[in-house]
């Protein structure tokens, strides 16, 4: 083992010896701070629901302390018991082995099933890139990690994979992906811009995003329907003096109780200035169990230069 001073292996050891499970990582479990650290914590989280995590960017004798102590030159780093398991790749091999569920003591579960999608069009997109792959590349390869992100590509059938088929196409699903894939709809779109487009009924609900322009068209359709949709005004009281977007309901104290009594369905829109505040705002609804809820992008800034210039910049 290379040279490493001795104050600094003594705070690598009281780390280790800390915890049975411990990640050398960039960022935390948190916040991930790169894709290889985002994969290891993805596979831990589901089989552990306590770990540590160290932040090899917050503390840079740490960073280039356990690459020595473990002859290990990458980050991340993952080890069990005081010792060395290995990197990203090695964690992925074990995990879709279940050498890493032993590891850890964890029962693992047989893989399920997946039953996925591709639409006719989709499947027209993806036919012509799988013929440009060589033979033992043709599998479509399906990811979703823990974030809901998915990936697409063509590759090799790996070890532990589940497999599947549509439209022709044969598919694959890393163990890892398997629980949070099966449903999943790919098809393909052309606009706004052409591209696949996923729907994954397993991702919970998130704040979604949806443009001035498409806002202006679903404020008209609801108005010519009779059906007012509530679009909501974060912004002060002398920003909505200001300019304001007609229809929009400026949020108080009595909005937000009159906001809390509705049906956790009841479609929700927020709009500020840029889109900071009404994002925060957006998510905090849904935190409150709402399920379908809309942050204006651009804020009545972007209504104002691509919808409505008679509304005041400031």
């Amino acid at each position: 083992m290379s040279q490493l001073a001795p104050e600094l292996r003594s705070r690598i050891e009281t780390i280790l010896k800390a915890d049975r499970v411990v990640l050398f990582m960039k960022g935390n479990r948190q916040q991930p701070r790169c894709g290889f650290s985002a994969t290891v914590v993805g596979m831990l989280d589901e089989l552990l629901p306590t770990y540590a995590t160290v932040d090899v960017l917050a503390d840079a004798d740490i960073r280039e302390g356990i690459k020595t102590y473990g002859d290990w030159p990458t980050i991340p780093q993952l080890y069990v018991d005081g010792e060395l398991v290995g990197g990203c790749d090695i964690a992925k091999d074990l995990y879709a082995s279940g050498e890493l569920h032993t590891l850890l003591g964890v029962t693992r579960e047989a893989p399920r099933p997946v039953s996925i999608t591709i639409t006719a069009a989709a499947a027209a997109v993806l036919r012509d890139a799988r013929d440009n792959e060589e033979p033992g590349q043709r599998f479509l390869r399906i990811g979703v990690n823990g974030r809901f992100q998915h990936s697409l590509s063509f590759g090799p059938e790996l070890v532990g994979d589940v497999g599947t088929e549509s439209e022709g196409i044969a598919i694959r699903v890393d163990a890892q992906s398997a629980k949070r894939a099966s449903g999943v709809v790919i098809d393909w779109v052309t606009a706004p811009q052409a591209g696949f487009r996923i729907d994954n009924p397993n991702e919970p609900p998130r704040v979604r995003q949806v443009g001035v322009v498409e806002m202006k068209a679903r404020l008209d359709a609801a108005a010519a329907a009779a059906s007012p949709l509530r679009l909501y005004d974060v912004r002060t009281m002398d920003e909505w003096q200001r300019a304001r977007i007609a229809g929009a309901i400026l949020v108080n104290d009595g909005v937000r109780d009159e906001i809390a009594g509705l049906p956790r369905e009841t479609p929700l829109y927020f709009h500020c200035h840029h889109g900071g505040r009404s994002q925060a705002a957006a998510e905090l609804w849904l935190k409150q169990g709402f399920t379908t809820v809309y942050n204006v992008e651009g804020g009545i800034d972007a209504w104002s230069q691509q919808v409505d210039q008679r509304v005041a910049r400031y």
